[in-house]
This record gives C-alpha cells, sequence and structure tokens, in this order.
C-alpha cells in the first residue's frame, strides 16, 4: 500500500478551489477514491440522506472510460447537494425521505511534480496549478455531495427561513382564535362560501371591507376552516400589526408557498428548485417572488400534467391587509409614527393587490383568492369606480350589507345562559338587557365580544359587571375600565390618523383632532354644541366655515374609514356617519380617550373665531344687494358656510369667554357692517332666521353686555347694530319672501 503523503491531498486543495477556501501547497499521490475521500467522508456522505425531493434522478455522463458519478438533479437540472440534518427536523413527515445514492470512485490523473506552493494571481485566489503540466481539466471531476467545504442551498430550509408560521390559520399563537358561532352570520358565510365553491365565476378575487371590529377575522377563521374540512384550502396568511413576525409583506409569498408545498410533493420539488435557483427571490418584488415561487411551478407542473388543477386546493385567505406595514428599518425615535412608514406600508398593501391581479387573476389559475381588509386607502382606491380591482373582484361591504344585530343577540344569549348554569341563577339577566346592548354595538361584532368578555371576568360577579355596563355614561369619573380593549383599539387608529394627517406639508399648523372633534359635533350625536345650537350643516359647508380647501373633509377622514365614512343624505347634502356609537362615547369621555380629548369649549372657541374670520373674508363688496341670496357672486358651499357663520354667530359668542381680541379685530375690520350688508337678503331667505330672530338678537345683546366692563367701544359697537336690526325688521317683513330657498336654509 502506498505511504500516505505528509502534506495536504491534491483532491482537498481541488475541492477548496471550486469552493472558493484558499489554497495551501500540496504534493498528492494517485489514490483511489476510498483513499481520497476518507473513511469520515465516506460515513458521512452515506449517512446524510437528501431531503429536497427531487423530480428524477439523472446519470451524469463522464469523459471517457471514467465511472460515472451518480447526482441527484432537481428537475432544472441543478445539483442537489446533501442536506444538513437540520434541515431533516424541519422535513414535512408525510414525504419520505430519499437516501442519496452512493458516489462512485473518483479515478484523477495528474503530474506528480507539482511545484509546492503558489501565490495568488493578480489579486485572485492562489492559483492551484502553478507550474503544473500533463494534466487536462476534463480528467477531474469532482462529486460535490456531502464532502468537507460543500456550499449547496438546501431550498426547502431557506424558504423556512422566509415564512410566518404565525399567519397560519391553525397556528399556535392563534390559539382560539375567534370564528362565527354555527347559527351566527349564516347568510354572509353562506354568500362567501358559494362565491369559493363556484369556481366557473368570473370574478376570481373576493374583497370583504369593513369596520374596525365588524367582524371580518372571525369571518375569514371561520371560512378557513371550512374550506379545510372540505379539503379546497390552499393557504391562509393572518396579518397582525401587534405581531412582528406577521405584520410584513416580505412573507406572505413564501408563507403561502410552503403551505401549498406541502398540499403536493412534486409542486414542493418545483418550489425548492425555484429557490435554489434563485436564492435571493426573498428579496425580490411581490410580484417576482408570486411568479418565481407559485406560478411557474405550478404552470409547468400542469402542462405536464404532473398536477391535476381540478382537484387541487385553490382557496387562498388573506385575512387583516390593511395590518400590513412597511419593512422595519431604524429609526431616531421609535416611538414615533414616521408619516414615510405610514405610505410604505400603504405601498406594500398596493403592491401586493397588483401582484395578486398580475400572478393569479391575469393567469388562467385555478386559485381563488379571498382578502379581507378595512376600507383603508390601497384596498378603498383599488375597488373604487377607476381602481384596478373594481371590475375584476367581488366586493362584499360587510359594515353596510348586513345587519348583525340577531347575530349579536343570540350571540350574548348563548353566553349568558352559560354564565346562568355557572353562577346556578338563570335569571341574572333579561331579554332587554341584551337588547341595550346590541343596541349599544351599533352593529359592530367587537362591542358585544368586548362586553362579554369583561362580563366573564372569572373572579368577579357577572351581575355587578353587567350593572356596570348597562349604567355607564360618557364623560361621567369611572373607577372602573369596562371598554379597555375598545379604547385601545380607537386611541391607536386615531393616533395614526393624526400623525399621518399634521405629517403632510400642506397641513402644517392645523389641529387634526380640534377639526376632526367639529365634525363629530356637526353630527348632532353627542347634543347641543352649547345651549340649543346644533349645527349639523353639510360636511363641505363646515369644511368652507372652518377656512380649509375643498374637499379638505375627505382628507381629514382618510385615515379614519374603518370608524366612519362620508354619505348623502335624503336632499344630497354630504354628511359624516360613524360606525360606532361607542367611537362617539370615547370621544367625548376624557377618562377614555386620554390625550385625544378635545373638550366641547375648545371646539365652540374654534368655531367662534372661524365664523368671524369667514364674514370677514367670505362677505362680497357690495354696491346693491341682488335680489335673492343664491345670486350673490360666491360658490353654492361658500353661500351655505357664510349663512351658518351668520346664523349661528351670536349664540355661539354668548358660549365663549375669553374672546375679546377676535371680537375688537372682527369690529375693527367692520365685521357688523358686513353682515348688516348682508343681513336683508337673508332674512328673506332664511326661514330659520324669521323664526329665531329674537333669540337671535337676544344672545348678540347678551354678549355685549358681557363686553361692556371689559371693552366698552366693542360692545358699543354692537349694541348699535342691534338697535338697528331690531328696527330693519319691520321693514324686512313686508319684503317679498325668497321662496326658491336653494341654499337650504332649513
Amino acid at each position: 500500500m502506498a505511504t500516505k503523503s505528509k502534506k495536504p491531498r491534491l483532491f482537498s486543495r481541488i475541492v477548496s478551489f471550486f469552493g472558493g477556501h484558499s489554497n495551501k501547497s500540496a504534493v498528492g499521490r494517485h489514490q483511489d477514491a476510498d483513499e481520497i475521500a476518507g473513511p469520515s467522508d465516506r460515513a458521512s456522505a452515506r449517512s446524510v440522506p437528501d431531503l429536497s425531493l427531487p423530480v428524477d434522478n439523472s446519470t451524469q455522463k463522464c469523459h471517457e472510460s471514467q465511472p460515472p458519478i451518480r447526482q441527484s438533479r432537481s428537475e432544472d437540472g441543478v445539483v442537489e447537494s446533501s442536506s444538513s440534518q437540520r434541515a431533516a427536523s424541519s422535513m414535512p413527515q408525510e414525504f419520505p425521505r430519499q437516501p442519496r445514492p452512493e458516489a462512485f470512485p473518483v479515478q484523477q490523473s495528474y503530474n506528480n511534480s507539482v511545484a509546492p506552493g503558489s501565490r495568488p494571481v493578480d489579486g485572485g485566489t492562489a492559483s492551484l496549478f502553478a507550474h503544473a503540466s500533463g494534466f487536462r481539466m476534463r480528467d477531474i471531476n469532482v462529486h460535490t455531495g456531502g464532502v468537507a467545504g460543500d456550499k449547496s442551498i438546501d431550498g426547502w430550509e431557506l424558504l423556512l427561513k422566509n415564512i410566518a408560521p404565525n399567519a397560519l390559520h391553525d397556528s399556535s399563537a392563534r390559539y382560539d382564535a375567534p370564528k362565527c358561532d354555527e347559527d351566527t352570520r349564516v347568510e354572509v358565510t353562506g354568500e362567501i362560501m358559494d362565491w369559493i365553491q363556484d369556481r366557473s365565476g368570473p370574478q376570481r378575487l373576493l374583497c370583504m371591507t369593513g369596520a374596525a371590529g365588524a367582524g371580518k377575522s372571525a369571518l375569514q377563521q371561520t371560512i378557513a376552516e371550512r374550506c379545510d374540512n372540505l379539503d379546497i384550502l390552499a393557504a391562509t396568511f393572518f396579518f397582525s400589526s401587534a405581531d412582528p413576525t406577521r405584520n410584513r409583506a416580505s412573507t406572505i409569498v413564501g408563507t403561502i408557498a410552503y403551505q401549498l408545498g406541502l398540499k403536493h410533493p412534486l409542486f414542493q420539488s418545483a418550489i425548492v428548485a425555484a429557490v435554489k435557483r434563485d436564492p435571493l427571490i426573498f428579496n425580490r418584488s411581490i410580484q417576482s417572488q408570486m411568479d418565481g415561487l407559485l406560478i411557474r411551478p405550478f404552470e409547468g407542473l400542469r402542462r405536464s400534467k404532473e398536477i391535476d388543477a381540478d382537484t387541487f386546493p385553490y382557496a387562498i385567505i388573506i385575512d387583516g391587509l390593511d395590518e400590513c406595514k412597511g419593512e422595519p428599518h431604524d429609526i431616531a425615535d421609535p416611538t414615533h409614527l414616521d408619516i414615510d412608514d405610514r405610505l410604505q406600508a400603504e405601498d406594500r398593501q398596493a403592491e401586493l393587490l397588483a401582484a395578486i391581479r398580475h400572478c393569479i387573476l391575469n393567469k388562467n389559475l385555478p386559485f381563488r383568492v379571498f382578502v379581507a381588509s378595512r376600507p383603508e386607502w390601497a384596498v378603498r382606491t383599488a375597488l373604487e369606480p377607476g381602481g384596478h380591482l373594481h371590475q375584476v373582484a367581488y366586493h362584499i361591504q360587510l359594515s353596510n350589507q348586513y345587519d348583525a344585530s340577531g347575530d349579536m343577540y343570540r350571540y350574548l344569549q348563548r353566553r349568558f345562559e352559560y354564565i346562568g348554569l355557572q353562577i346556578r341563577n338563570p335569571q341574572w339577566y333579561t331579554k332587554d338587557d341584551i337588547n341595550t346592548l346590541v343596541e349599544a354595538a351599533s352593529g359592530q361584532f367587537i362591542y358585544v365580544a368586548t362586553v362579554y368578555k369583561y362580563i366573564s371576568e372569572r373572579r368577579a360577579s357577572p351581575v355587578e359587571r353587567l350593572k356596570i355596563v348597562l349604567t355607564w355614561t360618557p364623560g361621567d369619573p369611572q373607577t372602573v375600565r369596562p371598554f379597555e380593549a375598545l379604547d385601545k383599539l380607537y386611541t391607536s387608529i386615531l393616533l395614526a390618523a393624526k400623525n399621518a394627517y399634521e405629517a403632510v406639508d400642506t397641513h402644517h399648523g392645523r389641529d387634526f383632532l380640534l377639526l376632526l372633534r367639529a365634525q363629530h359635533i356637526n353630527i348632532g350625536a353627542t347634543g347641543p354644541l352649547c345651549d340649543a345650537l346644533y349645527l349639523k350643516i353639510p360636511t363641505d359647508a363646515l369644511t368652507a366655515l372652518l377656512c380649509l380647501e375643498a374637499g379638505a373633509e375627505e382628507r381629514l377622514i382618510s385615515d379614519l374609514r374603518s370608524l366612519m365614512a362620508l354619505e348623502s343624505d335624503e336632499i344630497g347634502d354630504s354628511r359624516l356617519h360613524l360606525y360606532h356609537k361607542s367611537f362617539s362615547d370615547f370621544l367625548e369621555a376624557e377618562d377614555r380617550a386620554k390625550a385625544l380629548f378635545v373638550p366641547k369649549p375648545r371646539v365652540v372657541m374654534h368655531l367662534a373665531k372661524r365664523c368671524m374670520q369667514h364674514i370677514i373674508q367670505c362677505t362680497p363688496d357690495l354696491d346693491t344687494l341682488p335680489a335673492k341670496w343664491e345670486e350673490l357672486h360666491l360658490p353654492a358651499v361658500y353661500r351655505r358656510s357664510l349663512r351658518e357663520a351668520i346664523e349661528d354667530l351670536p349664540l355661539i359668542l354668548s358660549c365663549v369667554s375669553a374672546i375679546d381680541d377676535e371680537v375688537f379685530r372682527f369690529t375693527r375690520d367692520d365685521g357688523w357692517q358686513k353682515m348688516n350688508n348682508l343681513l336683508p337678503l337673508l332674512y328673506r331667505s332664511s326661514q330659520w332666521l324669521r323664526r329665531s330672530f329674537d333669540s337671535w338678537i337676544r344672545h348678540l345683546s347678551q354678549f355685549a353686555d358681557k363686553l361692556m366692563a371689559r371693552t366698552p367701544d366693542v360692545a358699543a359697537a354692537i349694541s348699535g347694530f342691534v338697535e338697528k336690526w331690531e328696527l330693519d325688521r319691520e321693514e324686512w317683513r313686508h319684503a317679498p319672501i325668497d321662496e326658491s330657498n336653494l341654499d337650504g336654509s332649513d
């Protein structure tokens, strides 16, 4: 037997050369494959199974008389390496492991007189063949499976590093996830399941939008479990903004690919091959990932008829798209919500929707995709007229199309009956109690779920806690917090919307919470603004009254669409509609809203200032009055807001204090004179002013009396106009009444 060289074997240097390692000088002798590999290497090569599930194995041709090296190949021809034991633990158990065939002995031919040592050439790696002669590159065959220095890629293991296990519908992180009772949400679940199972239906994307707390996630969980029981569930992904492992779009395609790979071994092999072909695929765009990991593998297997598209699971469920954030990055203050983060999140949500359309809807694939989201920017703009999904998506508006009151009644009744069994008192509640709670829920399931969670606290009395909930009044100091879960939800949404709005440069100096509170008070749900004053004017007119640009109300609630909407009333005026009565209660209660609370007196003060500013800025210079209010040379919305400013100013002024400076400037700039010019015309066209003129004059006179001690000159000027208008009214009464009332004066 030939003696072994004390220097490193040439074969090891060849492997190091091809593996990118630095070389060491060596002089080798001709040895057979067993001597070259060594006992430990042979044992390792035989003991490590191949976990990569190739589609087939092919035999590589070798030069001349050399024995072939048998290597396992994926379907794209990439040589598969041996896998680590760590990857073996992640291999799905339903697929049998395939042992890698042993390599045949490798013959090598090289000259014994290779000069020891070599130097890097041109800054590269050391030349293995410096001064070598008498050999050909084709005489060398290297087997890379299982030997030291193997740098091959385990595609399945790399995929597992880029998935979100918590996003699966049955993950342990979502243990006891909310879902619908069997006799609740029957109509909407029936509609969704009919859509999913109608595989011939033209629309293969279903988007369900709904207010925060409408029960979207419970519906998604219910649908996922039903599809799973029918063996038609392909994949699920449940976003959660609170879980950093599943609040990013970067893992959604990998997570879906993982679940699809479990459905069929050939699909898994194709996915593994795609990852090995492009190890950086998880750093590419969502569309590129979807195309490379889902679409091409499926289309390839379908063309080769290795997968039956008619029997392959096809339902893909994505929940909480609005909770998808942008990719994380380092910021100086992690508690500060940067507007760029918000925009990046919206862009990623829009990118995912665009990828679904491009890769799934535009291709003739069997998958049907069900996406649920709050009606935030990305999904809202995609679904509205002109959006890229408007024609191709089936849209369910959960908050508008379904009345969940009956479902919520059954939900509470069933649970209250169970509590009655536990406390041995079936009469501990009444049907009226349940009706009161259902009415307070305003159609949103999260309210009744929160109430039940509070009442059913295991160490508290359900009777006492039910009483607390039923007698809770907004604004009253509370030592208990029955709606704490709701308050956290509202705070999160409202704070994010505030930061996003105020970060826009054209909104500089605006107080988001103050403007929102003014719109909130305007709907009349919180009682009078002050004394008997209810604003209740169209949102566009209030926007003009607040001296904001046209359409500002749309931008104000842009990030609050999960809590409110702008809707048209019976005469076509735009009004703000709140989905949740409990959100209105939240805005009214300082102990709930905390730092987000805006008291009514502050809103009244702001409105008083804006009314005076509006009268100064919007009143045209009049030489002669037109015959009708509608003929004023102003846009219709400004005629409406100007009328509101004149009608409401006296009552608003009587409700505020510490506004002397603003009233002084208004008097100095001829504000009262401008009102004097317009009052005759307004009196003839405003039924409200004709009916309420005595009260209107009285409030203004009372305000002048309060000013007399502080600013007597201003008070005297106001009193002079009050006396004049009382005398002028007799003349106005005999003037023709403008019956057209086109500005909606009532």
